[in-house]
């Protein structure tokens, strides 16, 4: 058994979904960040318990043919995109198979799953951005957290953020400098600045949100001019309120300091009004894949009626409200069936009917009360669907079911229940909408077996 700060030498057999090398010591399962399949390395080991531990590569003695040189050159600090070591390719081929194994593993589920969809140009693709301040070395700095710390690393530019945002961030951090105002420091609970959080549409224009400790905050003309001469296309800058001491960004609500209230953005042909408190898929690119690929596996036809639960802002319902005769969209945060409603006006959609409430409280009380949809579209957090939704769709036996995940284990968990309720999966497809990173979106066909 390892014990902490052993050196060893292992060969890597394979890599999992969160991008780390996996080995076996002894019996012991080692996780080795960086570490790709088939490299031979002498690493030593970080963290040990009695089944798995942690190591780290002190050098490589056999390197893969798949190893790059990471381009970003905060890679081995900022621990945001564990996959910059390896090919494009590589990395899909490791989401693949992560999405099959777990499927298998958690859901029992042999199904094929394909590539995920790659993206061309897999960098400046983040249309929001949210960059802690902090101090360093006495001056006023953005970044990101050190894995596993709320160590403020530097960067002055981010690959896979458009780069508008970086330029907010060191706007930002230019002012604060120049008018001695000081970031908030969570120790000793004092300072103003907490994060720049930067908006930025398809068109070019970009919103910024100052996340601060308190309302008031001095020097207002001077960002502003600053930030406009640094961002033409600046349309507006905000500011919210977060007085707590927790991990949570953005505070309740927000007001505007210069400009407009709202960005306007737009994706898969429909218009949205987007407020700094507003949901929206960073990956514009990637996302009109994803939802592309659910409306493909959704089939949907004029005659029909579909419920989209966990909803946000009601993307995906606008989407089939062109295809269907209604949709009927369900989402827990009132907000956000707010910008639901007024997007489907902004649209001119009028076949789409929204409900603020607890799709695991509301959809079992609808079906009870008659609703019968062709087919159910879900996108659930990253906890996944509650049981009651999952009993509710079956229930209410909808012949298709199209589930959108952002977690394969969860996605896996809750497939294992619609099989168990007379369902089977039909198709799998993979997206990347987080390029480089372990994340991956997953789409799902599940479809009613005629002989239950």
């Amino acid at each position: 058994m390892l014990q902490k700060n052993q050196t060893f030498t292992v060969q890597i057999e394979s890599v999992d979904g969160n991008m780390q090398g996996i080995a076996h010591v002894d019996g012991q399962t080692v996780f080795v960040p960086g570490a790709l399949p088939g490299e031979e390395i002498q690493a030593a080991a970080t963290r040990c318990e009695k089944r798995f531990a942690f190591a780290r590569i002190l050098s490589i003695l056999k390197e893969s043919p798949e190893r790059v040189e990471p381009p970003c050159p905060y890679y081995k600090i900022c621990g945001g995109c564990s996959a910059l070591h390896m090919r494009y390719e590589e990395s899909l081929r490791i989401k693949q198979e992560a999405v099959r194994q777990v499927l298998q593993r958690v859901g029992g589920i042999r199904v094929q799953v394909p590539l995920p969809l790659p993206m061309e140009h897999p960098f400046e693709y983040r249309n929001k951005t949210a960059l802690p301040v902090a101090l360093v070395d006495g001056t006023p700095r953005a970044g990101f957290y050190a894995p596993r710390s709320h160590r403020l690393t530097p960067v002055d530019r981010c690959l896979i953020a458009m780069p508008e945002g970086s330029v907010a961030a060191n706007t930002v951090c230019a002012w604060m400098k120049r008018f001695g105002i000081e970031p908030y420091d969570e120790t000793a609970r004092r300072g103003l600045i907490r994060h720049v959080v930067t908006r930025t549409a398809r068109s070019g224009e970009v919103m910024v949100t100052l996340a601060v400790s308190k309302e008031e905050i001095p020097q207002q003309d001077a960002l502003w001019a600053m930030l406009r001469e640094a961002l033409p296309r600046i349309v507006s800058l905000c500011a919210t309120v977060n007085p707590r001491g927790d991990n949570v960004i953005l505070g309740r609500d927000y007001r505007v300091l210069f400009g407009v209230s709202r960005l306007s953005d737009t994706l898969c042909g429909l218009s949205f009004s987007l407020s700094p408190l507003s949901f929206f898929q960073v990956n514009p690119v990637q996302t009109e894949k994803l939802y592309q690929t659910a409306l493909r596996f959704a089939a949907p036809k004029p005659h029909e009626l579909a419920v989209d639960l966990y909803c946000g802002a009601g993307t995906i319902s606008l989407l089939l409200a062109q295809h269907v005769k209604k949709v009927i969209g369900i989402e827990i945060v009132p907000e956000a069936i707010r910008d639901a409603r007024e997007n489907a006006v902004r649209n001119g959609i009028s076949n789409a009917e929204f409900h603020a409430a607890a799709a695991e409280k509301l959809l079992p009380s609808l079906v009870d009360n008659g609703l019968r949809p062709d087919f159910v579209v879900l996108d659930p957090p990253r906890k996944g669907a509650e049981p009651e939704v999952i009993r509710a769709i079956a229930y209410a036996a909808p012949s298709r079911v199209v589930y959108v995940s952002c977690d394969p284990a969860t996605l896996a968990r809750d497939l294992r229940l619609f099989t168990e309720l007379g369902y089977q999966v039909s198709q799998v497809q993979p997206v990347d909408m987080f390029c480089w990173t372990g994340h991956v979106e997953t789409v799902v066909l599940i479809q009613r077996d005629k002989t239950e």
